[in-house]
């Protein structure tokens, strides 16, 4: 029995040596297959993040070609308005400087109405308020040159709303460079 049971424990040991074989085998394979499924996790979430950021930077540079193009076309206006009040001091408003308030009022428009459709909420209303005030001045300096003002409409009232006109410009722009990251929300303007 003693070769009997020394063949059995060989036979016995074999297979315990094929089995732990075997088992290794299929362990690694289940390891690297679980460090696959991580590599292709890791890869999907770097792709996403990467599609994320994208869309994030593609926004980035909407809202600042917008912002650059409504400030442009607000500073175009009140330079045109300042130049249509002197006018109006010395008498000498020209039918191109009527042209010019008008195609600048007019493309104002335009890139206020584009841009509300981008805006975020607290730059909407700053360029809402720029706008009514452009608006206003733009209305004012028609009808003083129509010489159809209304009671109290003079120049000395336009020149004040000139002034006035600054503070929602300086707002507006103060906001847009706060919504692109230039400004600090918390700097003093």
């Amino acid at each position: 029995m003693d070769s009997f049971d020394s063949s059995i424990s060989q036979i016995l040991i074999a297979v315990l040596g094929i089995g732990g074989t075997l088992a290794a085998a299929v362990i690694t394979q289940r390891g690297a297959d679980r460090a696959r499924v991580r590599e292709l996790a890791h890869a999907r979430q770097l792709q996403q993040d990467e599609r994320e950021y994208a869309t994030r930077q593609a926004q980035l540079e909407a809202r600042r070609a917008c912002y650059a193009k409504l400030s442009a076309g607000t500073r175009d206006l009140a330079n045109v308005m300042t130049k249509v009040l002197h006018a109006l001091e010395a008498g000498a408003v020209t039918e191109e400087l009527r042209s010019d308030l008008d195609q600048a009022h007019r493309e104002h428009r335009l890139r206020h109405a584009e841009a509300q459709m981008v805006l975020p909420d607290p730059v909407a209303e700053a360029a809402s308020t720029a706008n009514r005030h452009l608006g206003g001045l733009y209305g004012l300096l028609k009808r003083l040159d129509g010489g159809t003002g209304r009671h109290g409409e003079n120049l000395e009232a336009a020149w004040e709303s000139m002034d006035e006109v600054w503070d929602p410009l300086w707002r507006m722009r103060r906001l847009m460079r706060v919504d692109l990251g230039i400004t600090a929300p918390d700097q003093d303007p």
